[in-house]
Order: structure tokens, then C-alpha cells, then sequence
């Protein structure tokens, strides 16, 4: 846990970890909340709707993850996440994205992001083990 951050509390007060979500789409915000809030003991913290957004939600959230898209208006998820990994280096990312090629999994990597998920594969269960892992 980071300095000043207060544990978040999950179910029969065991610590749950807190979740930025970063896309451009209300529905996909709206479907990731609810598919992490109800098959975890994972906490959304914030949502943000652009890269430059979410930048400016890490710093006042403190997420412990934050999971970007990578098409998004004023700011891309890869260039968010550069900014993320100097502001927060403990911060996991992961990016969730209609595209999925091995140079954007070595774009992704490079910029501090620990996994690349497809908005096209089983979602929920990809998403969640994911969220285990980092």
C-alpha cells in the first residue's frame, strides 16, 4: 500500500484492491464495472474517459489498477500509460482493446502495461484472471 492510502475494504473486511477504468465508451465502463463488482472482491475507485483523464485520476485516486482502452479521443491508452508509469510505477495496467497484434503487445509492454486483453474474447473470465495476476 502506498503512503497516505487508506486500505480499501472488501467483503467481511478483508482488503480489496481499487480499479481505475479508462475507455472512451460509457457502456463498456458501465459493462466493466459491473462485470468486476459483482465476480470479485474488487473495488472501481473511478472511471475516466480518456487518457489525459485518467492520468489526472490516478494522481487524486491512487488506483492499484488501472485498465485502458487504446483508442480513445485527446489521449491514446499507450501514452497514458507512459505517463501513469512515471507517476505511479506501482500502478498495474492492463489494456483492454478491439486490436490485438504482437507489436502492440511490445508497445503495450514497453510502456508499463502488464497485459493486453481482446474486447473480443470471453470478457468476463479474461478480464478477472487478469485482474489476479497483476
Amino acid at each position: 500500500m502506498r503512503r497516505g492510502q487508506q486500505p480499501a475494504k472488501g467483503i467481511g473486511g478483508c482488503l480489496s484492491h481499487t480499479i481505475l477504468i479508462v475507455d472512451d465508451s460509457p457502456l463498456i465502463r458501465h459493462s466493466l464495472r459491473y462485470c468486476i463488482e459483482q465476480n470479485s472482491d474488487w473495488q472501481v475507485c473511478g472511471e475516466a474517459e480518456n487518457g489525459k483523464v485518467a492520468v489526472e485520476k490516478v494522481k487524486e485516486l491512487k488506483p492499484d489498477v488501472v485498465i485502458l482502452d487504446l483508442q480513445m479521443p485527446v489521449m491514446n491508452g499507450l501514452e497514458a500509460a507512459r505517463h501513469i508509469t512515471l507517476l505511479a510505477p506501482k500502478t498495474a495496467m492492463v489494456m483492454f482493446t478491439m486490436h490485438n497484434c504482437e507489436q502492440l503487445w511490445k508497445d503495450a509492454r514497453a510502456a508499463g502495461i502488464k497485459d493486453v486483453l481482446s474486447k473480443s474474447d470471453e470478457v468476463a473470465d479474461h478480464l478477472l484472471a487478469s485482474l489476479q495476476n497483476v
